[in-house]
């Protein structure tokens, strides 16, 4: 079973608390990029992996998602989904990506934001998702963008001019990190970037499109914090269909 760390106390209470769960989608810096990688999700049926407080899947449903089923580890997050969920069409349910079994042939749309690092076998997920798609489907993702995960100890450094750098240390050494974030001990998984897009492929996927996110010139302006994403890629966007 994957690490629990959003039923953490501490962990949920410091998770709550970031804009994008007060704000929802519009606190999220990514989100304009992501909705460009969606498909036309009229009369979808969508799977939301690692739907966390049903953000993601209360907006599919508003664009028109015959069916959304969101999923999550978290007692915590699925208690909050359903909570601000009046809609009967979304369905939560607690579900462990690293054994899940959906049914063949049962979604046209499956999405996930920042859970996919979480998930130690990469391979059966994706050959699963694979089968769980009807032909055509789409698959979006976003995970932490292994050069933003890979070090052991990942936090702004200082090059000899001051400026803030970013390490890279251990790239190539894919398997376990452990981060103190909220929590100690946050367990997730790096993984090159190639084995990721790879995976993909073995999957029987075919690739639309990869961005390496970085914020815009008016994002920065509104958000000045937001200027350090510009020295390192924190998150990888990835879309692909069957």
């Amino acid at each position: 079973m994957a690490q629990n760390i959003y039923d953490n106390p501490d962990f949920f209470t410091g998770y709550s608390q970031l804009p994008r769960q007060v704000l929802g989608l519009d606190g999220a810096p990514e989100w304009p990029a992501i909705r460009a990688m969606l498909p036309d999700l009229r009369g979808k049926r969508v799977v939301d992996l690692g739907c966390g407080f049903g953000w993601a899947s209360r907006w599919m449903r508003a664009q028109g998602a015959a069916s959304v089923l969101g999923l999550d580890l978290s007692q915590n997050m699925i208690a909050r989904a359903r909570a601000d969920t009046p809609d009967p069409v979304i369905e939560y349910r607690i579900a462990d990506l690293d054994t899940l079994d959906l049914p063949a042939l049962a979604f046209d749309v499956a999405y996930s934001a920042l859970t996919f690092h979480y998930v130690r076998d990469f391979d059966r997920l994706v050959t699963h998702l694979h089968q769980s798609l009807g032909p055509g489907g789409h698959l979006v993702f976003t995970i932490e963008h292994p050069i933003f995960m890979a070090a052991a100890y990942p936090h702004w450094l200082a090059d000899e001019d001051g400026r803030k750098t970013w390490p890279v240390n251990g790239y190539s050494i894919e398997g376990e990190r452990r981060t103190d974030w909220f929590a100690k001990g946050v367990l997730k998984y790096h993984r090159m970037l190639g084995t990721t897009l790879n995976a993909l492929m073995r999957a029987g996927f075919q690739l639309q499109r990869v961005e390496e996110f970085a914020p815009t010139p008016e994002q920065i302006q509104q958000m000045p914090a937001l200027a350090e994403e510009l020295e390192r890629p924190m998150m990888l966007m990835v879309s692909a269909h069957k």
